[in-house]
């Protein structure tokens, strides 16, 4: 199976069995959204969802994080990972929206990434998820399953892996693809014990192939 195929498989399996995708984390606004992703790095998604109810209660809008301080905000987060640099980054993202771009969350890859706590895997989420621009964003998951099925070849940093799948992923689907991707890492392809046996991508996996199909032959 060439490149071309497997894309083509990988796609067709994803839209016959997960034709909407969505994100695992809640929100209602663009504003909610950003401030859950902001709080997900090297968290849960499932932490993320328990704190921000109480975050958007005592916070319903941009206006008011920005006049948070770090002593009644630290609190609601201090279950997350990096409380503290948090903190700051919520304040300081929010601050920053408020009096740079008019209190709308902006929806370009390089305004979001001035915003503090906002790298370019955040920005690649806001614009994807919120506007369905054609951005990838990679995370762990993303990384090992566009690797282990062969979708990215050579592909040694984040950066190279979204530029791959850009680079190979119809248009108007990208924005699926980033939590196609996410999902199957997540619940099936895992990094320590993939779940191999009940996943519909073998056909097309270079990791099953190799790794997974010889040793099996072995047994």
């Amino acid at each position: 199976m060439n490149k071309k195929e497997r894309y083509q498989f990988v796609i067709n399996f994803f839209v016959l069995n997960s034709p909407e995708p969505k994100t695992e984390l809640l929100y209602d606004t663009p504003y909610q959204l950003l401030v859950a992703v902001i709080l997900s790095a090297q968290c849960t998604d499932k932490r993320v969802n328990q704190t921000t109810p109480i975050i958007f209660e005592n916070y319903p809008d941009i206006e008011s994080l920005s006049e948070a301080t770090s002593n009644d905000l630290f609190p609601l987060i201090k279950s997350i990972s990096y409380p503290n640099n948090k903190t700051n980054h919520l304040i300081g993202m929010a601050k920053m929206v408020v009096n740079d771009f008019g209190g709308k969350i902006p929806m370009t890859i390089n305004e979001l990434m001035k915003l503090p706590g906002v790298g370019r895997k955040t920005a690649n989420v806001i614009t994807s998820v919120i506007d369905k621009q054609p951005n990838m964003a990679v995370d762990t998951h993303v990384f090992r399953v566009a690797n282990r099925i062969g979708l990215v070849t050579n592909a040694k940093t984040p950066l190279e892996v979204e530029k791959q799948l850009v680079k190979n992923l119809p248009k108007d689907l990208i924005h699926k693809a980033h939590h196609w991707l996410i999902l199957h890492g997540r619940y099936i392809c895992v990094a320590r014990k993939p779940k191999c046996n009940i996943c519909g991508l073998r056909p097309a996996c270079k990791y099953y192939k190799i790794v997974v199909e010889p040793d099996l032959k072995e047994k």
